[in-house]
């Protein structure tokens, strides 16, 4: 048995992202005598934040009145005009946003970086006395004798690969707090675990992802448009997957652009990854980044269930904000700001009960006051869009999708709300389909995984157990090898997953490269067995993402 040093709060959040901390901010300034503390498990605030971004400030202008005053970063660059591209091989057409909802403008948003407004969301939290530490992963759950959440440990230090405890071996904290909310992003490993033990899904569709790749490029000056807004729909993925690309131009001649790829599809032989190096050698999409430089590289899973896949939010000693629960607008791609609101939300309904004497209660108010906000407003508008597209294609799914968000718009609406299905169930037998022959990386617009971790800059203590856990290793030779043919070597964007032949028995080996994880989710989502499970690493092991 461990012995384990212990710290009492009034409220943690795990999490240091834009929900954590804005329910963190919101805390103090409601009663600035709590005691708030904040988990992340990244480095510093902000190196595991991936995100295009084009940031709604709406959420930030409730929570930061004056946050043009304060030097927040994000401000510097507004939305100039905003482009949709359907594309084909070798050209495209542009889709008038006069055909599109009102909801899809970027009028009064900003281009930027997701992670630079997240470290100073962390500055400005610290300023209020908030305790943030940074290196710190939540590993387990507390539970109180009632069975309420009361707080969490965190990862051991200094353990070993064969488990055993290294010289500098420091255990793991108990935190323990009246209400603890999590704010974990999509997919996180102890809000997939509430979920199970509290039934969080059991009045909600399954929520779906879709796998985010991208990089950050300077390009000639000449060719960068600051504020210039581009979507792409279409090439190179068919219509039985579907997916889309995006490129911000952001300020200091950087052009923020990436891949989204839904994990819902059919074909094994399907790499997101190289589906977007395809993408960047597109003729309009090459021609604005030929002759520039990459300078970072990541990936993360987004939330893409929409509302009919927003669990139960609230549970006795704690609530999921952010995307733990999902609040991403999919057609938009878009969730900071939505994530925010939710975790301002939770922190209004947690002050409260703590200044009546209530502790690890459910926070049922939080519950009601969410889905009666504009969160709720902007998601049903949209709530059709992901599982039509899922459903009929790109082509036909597009067409419905945008004549049921006109309709809600205009507040009639279909009557019906599309259902969802896991990801990992979509997935087909490999020998359904011939195997996609993928175009070599030339070096210098597209490039080879490692080479492309190497710019997420991701570091993990070498020797650590593995945080990547087979429940079945047979299974997986069964199953994900001889049925699905590996595609773990082709769904993972960092390398992590290879099929090797040992040698010495000539036997097929599930190589885990762990050190390479960018702690994108995706193994965790689409192995058709479910039975790899992503645990929290070492703290302060993953990507350390600039300015991403």
């Amino acid at each position: 048995m461990i012995e384990r040093e212990s710290m009492p709060c009034d409220v943690l959040v795990v999490g240091g992202g834009p929900a954590g901390l804005a329910a963190a901010i919101r805390l103090k300034q409601i009663n600035e005598e709590l005691e708030v503390v904040v988990l992340e498990k990244g480095s510093e605030i902000g190196a595991h934040i991936l995100s295009g971004v084009v940031h709604d400030p709406k959420a930030l202008n409730e929570l930061f009145p004056d946050w043009k005053d304060m030097d927040c970063p994000i401000g510097e660059v507004p939305v100039t005009d905003n482009w949709h591209w359907v594309l084909r091989k070798n050209g495209k057409f542009p889709m008038p946003h006069l055909f599109m909802p009102p909801l899809m403008s970027n009028k009064g948003n900003y281009t930027g970086s997701l992670a630079n407004l997240t470290r100073w969301l962390g500055e400005q939290a610290e300023g209020f006395g908030v305790m943030v530490f940074p290196g710190f992963p939540a590993a387990e759950v507390i539970y109180g004798d009632d069975g309420a959440v009361a707080g969490v440990i965190t990862q051991d230090m200094g353990i070993a690969a064969d488990g055993s405890q290294k010289p500098d071996f420091q255990p793991g904290m108990e935190i323990h707090a009246k209400y603890t909310l999590f704010a974990e992003g999509a997919r996180g490993s102890l809000t997939k675990q509430l979920k199970a033990k509290f039934d969080l899904e059991k009045d909600c569709q399954p929520q779906t992802y879709g796998l985010g790749i991208k990089e950050l490029w300077e390009i000639d000056p000449a060719k960068h448009v600051p504020g210039r807004v581009i979507h792409t729909q279409g090439w190179p993925l068919d219509n039985d997957s579907w997916g889309g690309g995006f490129l911000y131009h952001i300020g200091d001649n950087q052009v923020a652009l990436g891949f989204v790829t839904a994990l819902d599809y059919a074909n094994p032989y399907l790499s997101p990854y190289h589906e977007f190096q395809r993408w960047k050698h597109h003729p309009d999409i090459l021609d604005i980044i030929e002759g520039g430089k990459r300078v970072a590289y990541g990936a993360r899973v987004i939330n893409e269930g929409g509302w009919q896949s927003v669990p139960q939010l609230a549970f006795p000693g704690g609530a999921l904000i952010g995307c733990s629960a999902g609040f991403v607008n999919v057609p938009r791609i878009k969730g900071s700001h939505t994530a925010m609101k939710s975790g301002m939300l939770a922190a209004e309904s947690v002050a409260a009960a703590i200044a009546t004497g209530k502790e690890h209660t459910q926070l049922d108010d939080y519950e009601e006051n969410l889905r009666e906000s504009w969160i709720a407003t902007e998601l049903k508008k949209v709530k059709n869009a992901q599982p039509a597209i899922a459903k009929l294609g790109g082509d036909f799914g597009t067409v419905l999708a945008g004549i049921d968000m006109w309709m809600r718009t205009l507040k009639i609406g279909l009557p019906f709300t599309l259902k969802h299905t896991p990801d990992y169930t979509h997935t087909k037998r490999a020998d359904l389909f011939e195997p996609i022959i993928y175009p070599k990386p030339d070096g210098e617009i597209s490039f080879d995984r490692l080479t492309s971790v190497a710019y997420s800059f991701t570091n993990h203590a070498e020797d650590q157990p593995c945080h990547l856990k087979v429940k079945d290793m047979e299974l997986q030779k069964e199953s994900e090898l001889g049925q699905y043919a590996g595609l773990s070597q082709r769904y993972c964007p960092a390398g992590v997953y290879e099929w090797l032949v040992d040698e010495d028995s000539g036997e097929p080996k599930f190589q885990i490269n762990s050190q390479n994880c960018v702690h994108c989710k995706t193994c965790d989502i689409k192995d058709p067995n479910q039975n790899i499970v992503w645990t929290v690493p070492e703290g302060g092991g993953g990507p350390n993402y600039p300015n991403m």
